[in-house]
């Protein structure tokens, strides 16, 4: 197998390939795309010198073919020179000259056909190689293409595992101020406040029923006192008044 026969069968089962269907089979779809993108980075330098090499074979064999279509053309008019200057020979008397000038004939004769038949001998093989390199260039565009599209797929996947990890972390701090989660920091510290709140509430629970009592003990003392006095005057109204003695 050539080496350009070779770099067809490269681009042609690259070109074929199924990227999607690949990445749904890799375990790491971020390795595979990068693999792949120097497997076709590398196969499309291949391929762009296997072009660039047969390219320049082709033009070489194509001035060649060129070169014997003008050689033979050369050769042929050389060769009904000297046929013509023989005939004209031979009608003068003049046979030997004219039988030199025929073997001259026949020497370009022999050139021409010599450069006929590497002409069309040539002619197939420069047909094969432009048909080659036809190829080699479809499939360097269409290697450039799949190149494009697995660097897209590789941006693309990249791009949605950052934001799925940036997304899984703003999950995980929600989660970890939840509210309503019991064992979060907020809960605790919000159970925290609530028990000094109730423990003031108390507080001031008791401190007024200590002032009413206060206040209810000197109102049963000013009671006390209102009694005394009440009854003080109460005996001193029973309390009869004692008569002075008369002088006799």
């Amino acid at each position: 197998m050539t080496q350009k026969q070779s770099i067809l069968g490269r681009i042609a089962q690259l070109t074929k390939a199924n990227i999607n269907s690949l990445l749904d089979k890799a375990e790491d779809p971020e390795k595979m795309l990068d693999q792949l993108v120097r497997d076709y980075t590398s196969s499309i330098a291949d391929a762009e010198e296997a072009v660039a090499q047969t390219i320049g074979n082709l033009r070489m064999a194509e001035a060649d073919h060129v070169e014997d279509v003008r050689a033979a053309k050369e050769w042929g008019t050389k060769a009904l020179a000297a046929s013509q200057k023989a005939d004209s020979l031979r009608t003068s008397g003049q046979t030997t000259e004219a039988d030199k000038f025929d073997s001259l004939a026949k020497v370009a004769l022999s050139k021409q056909i010599g450069y006929e038949n590497e002409a069309k001998s040539a002619a197939p093989q420069i047909a094969a190689q432009n048909e080659v390199v036809e190829k080699l260039k479809t499939g360097l565009v269409q290697m450039k293409g799949k190149l494009g599209e697995l660097q897209s797929k590789r941006d693309q996947l990249v791009a949605r595992q950052k934001t799925a990890e940036a997304q899984a972390q703003v999950q995980q701090a929600v989660k970890s101020i939840d509210v309503l989660d019991p064992t979060s920091e907020v809960s605790r510290f919000e159970d925290k406040v609530r028990r000094v709140e109730a423990q003031v509430a108390g507080q001031t629970e008791l401190a007024a029923s200590s002032l009413d009592s206060q206040f209810d003990e000197l109102e049963a003392d000013s009671d006390a006192a209102e009694v005394e006095a009440r009854l003080s005057e109460l005996k001193g109204a029973a309390t009869p008044a004692v008569e002075a003695p008369s002088e006799q």
